[in-house]
């Protein structure tokens, strides 16, 4: 066979560089656009709800939903919720009022350290840092469906697609809600996103924290920074594999680091599993055409 190599019109893909952020790159203008359109579509047409919720934790994620969900639906129709424990930061509280002051939505502070408390410190004196964590988002779920039942209103989740496939968040709290317009986009992502929006430079710049332990940060507890989990992420997912990455460049533990993670938590992004007795097991064979 002669001729040059590839052929003309063939595409051959690079290997990815480290150092390369680009596949990253996303219009701000237009994933605005859409992710007011989809809250509109399946919050008010699809579901038939006039009324949000949202937990605004001080974060840079919970802003930028609470603020994409005023755009949609109005900043009336928004309720964010300030759901603080007694180990929250007092900054956590200054910048949810800030965001909230920022897109004029209206706010509620329920405190839920007697719930947390009164349920740990006299069954589970013991728990330690990571158990309270979880009991205490999984208490802000409690509270956030209760209000939105309340109100006759949607929660509305803020988790991003790093988090999500790094499988970092409590499960049955963080990700419970039914409509999500964060699911999609890495933290590099809503980083972007959020400055195109305008969420407050003191929410957007500052350490990533689920606010659960005082002094934790995100990062610190993944071992890897979000820009460099988001590049590795998107190459596992797009068809890559760790050694690919590595022979790439990317720093061996790392990618080992974030693949681990990405493969031992696919269990915490689907539903419980249902042993199948029928061919109507629901989720696991039976599906409406909406649903696939």
């Amino acid at each position: 066979m002669t001729g040059a190599w590839p052929p003309p019109g063939v595409a051959v893909a690079r290997a990815p560089d480290p150092a390369d952020a680009s596949p990253l790159d996303i219009d701000t203008d237009l994933v605005r656009t859409w992710l007011v359109q989809f809250l509109r579509e399946e919050i008010e047409r699809r579901r038939g709800f006039r009324r949000v919720v949202v937990g605004l934790s001080g974060g840079v994620d919970s802003a930028l939903t609470a603020a994409l969900c005023a755009e949609a639906l109005g900043p009336e129709a928004v309720l964010a919720l300030l759901l603080p424990y007694r180990t929250s930061s007092p900054w956590s509280r200054e910048h949810a009022l800030l965001v909230a002051k920022k897109f004029g939505i209206p706010t509620r502070t329920i405190d839920i350290t007697r719930a947390v408390d009164g349920y740990l410190d006299e069954f589970e004196p013991e728990a330690g840092g990571h158990r309270r964590g979880n009991v205490a988002a999984r208490q802000r779920m409690i509270v956030l469906f209760d209000q939105a039942f309340k109100l006759s209103a949607l929660p509305v989740g803020t988790g991003n697609k790093a988090e999500r496939l790094l499988g970092y968040y409590t499960w049955h709290a963080d990700d419970s809600p039914p409509v999500n317009p964060l699911g999609d986009l890495f933290k590099s992502q809503v980083w972007a996103l959020a400055r195109a929006i305008g969420v407050p430079a003191e929410v957007v710049d500052k350490p990533a924290t689920a606010d659960l332990i005082q002094g934790q940060t995100d990062e610190e507890d993944l071992g890897v920074t979000y820009p460099e989990a988001d590049l590795i992420l998107h190459h596992l997912i797009s068809g890559l594999g760790p050694d690919d990455l590595v022979e790439a460049g990317f720093e061996r533990r790392k990618v080992e680091l974030v693949a681990g993670r990405l493969e031992g938590t696919h269990w915490k992004r689907h539903l419980p599993t249902v042993a199948m007795l029928s061919p109507t097991a629901i989720g696991e064979w039976y599906l409406r055409p909406v649903d696939y």
